[in-house]
């Protein structure tokens, strides 16, 4: 999903948090399993979850993601988890996106959503200032390991039945596209660093 201007004209944007510079949101994309496998591409104390959600911003300096994959510090990408419940959850901008799935069913199909989406809301109502980050690389070719991530520590409920969605979408071929997912990497001496934030009393 391309994400386009916000209402003042600007992209969304993102620094901070070890990041080299500042960060234009480009795109959003999820991966997800099916019924039996589980579908993030991170797993936290071991655990996997249903729905992985990145949001990947270019480092201002570049000017085409294309570019950005060059270079070590081109690339950050979001990582927010999200885990099916068979119970009703807060509705939240991402219902934008989950209720318009069944109009994409079909590969190569596009739709407009028209009401603008905050970055806040995409989250999920996450706590931005708990995340894991790491140096790595893209988990789709070329896998350009262009990629600083922050993976974060909240996992966001969705329900079921907007996860089944995600199992109704279709291939070229006309088939169930599921386990659009990367198998979990060795760590290959990548030093994975936490940030925890604790509000003053």
């Amino acid at each position: 999903m391309a994400v386009g201007k916000t209402v003042n004209g600007f992209h969304p944007f993102i620094t901070g948090g070890g990041l080299d510079g500042v960060y234009q949101v480009e795109g959003v994309h999820f991966h997800w399993g099916s019924p039996q496998t589980k579908g993030s591409e991170h797993a936290l104390g071991g655990q996997k979850y249903d729905l992985e959600m990145h949001i990947v911003c270019k480092n201002i300096k570049f000017a085409s993601v294309a570019e950005a994959r060059e270079d070590p510090f081109g690339l950050a990408v979001m990582g927010v988890l999200f885990k099916g419940l068979d119970q009703e959850v807060p509705r939240s901008g991402l219902n934008e996106i989950f209720d318009r799935l069944p109009f994409l069913a079909l590969p190569n199909t596009d739709l407009l959503i028209e009401n603008p989406l905050k970055l806040g809301e995409l989250m999920g109502g996450i706590n931005p200032k708990k995340f894991y980050t790491y140096r790595g690389s893209l988990t789709t070719p070329p896998c350009s390991q262009a990629v600083t991530w922050l993976v974060f520590e909240d996992i966001v409920p969705v329900q079921s039945q907007s996860l089944q969605k995600f199992w109704h979408l279709l291939d070229v071929r006309g088939l169930p596209l599921v386990n659009n997912f990367r198998p979990l990497q060795l760590q290959n001496g990548r030093r994975v660093f936490s940030r925890k934030f604790f509000s003053e009393r």
